[in-house]
């Protein structure tokens, strides 16, 4: 059954992302970063292209050549998969193919809309068995 994490209070979402993504990576995991659109696909390719400031993380769109072999895939129309390790859910509803990973990353801000779907999605899963842990990320410093 798929592993589900809620990391809560986060400021910036795609920052959090970014951190959570390249800890996956160092682990030798694979992720798939599900983004809600384009114009959010593109927000963060850039900024996995200068995170974290002295590195780089590895990262491309599903449609790249090199999706196969690449640590972290960005996309906002999940139609292909190249792994089932981790997925990362930056949508406001959950993702129909999330039981096909092993992890499930769901990334809450602080904004009152984003937190009320949030807790539709928690009862989503907790009302189908999920075990549930929950990250309170204003209490972690998260540095660039």
């Amino acid at each position: 059954m798929t592993r589900i994490d809620f990391y809560t209070h986060t400021e910036n979402k795609l920052e959090t992302a970014c951190v959570l993504a390249a800890k996956a990576v160092t682990r030798g995991s694979r992720v798939l970063v599900f983004t809600p659109n384009l114009a959010t696909t593109e927000k963060l390719d850039k900024l996995l292209w200068s995170y974290p400031p002295i590195g780089f993380i590895p990262h491309c769109r599903v449609e790249d050549k090199l999706s196969v072999v690449t640590p972290v895939i960005i996309d906002h129309d999940a139609t292909r998969f190249m792994h089932d390790d981790i997925l990362i859910n930056l949508c406001s509803d959950q993702p129909a193919f999330f039981g096909r990973f092993q992890r499930l990353i769901e990334i809450v801000s602080l904004d009152n809309e984003d937190r009320q779907f949030a807790r539709s999605r928690f009862r989503f899963y907790r009302d189908r068995g999920y075990e549930l842990q929950s990250h309170d990320m204003s209490t972690v410093a998260v540095a660039n």
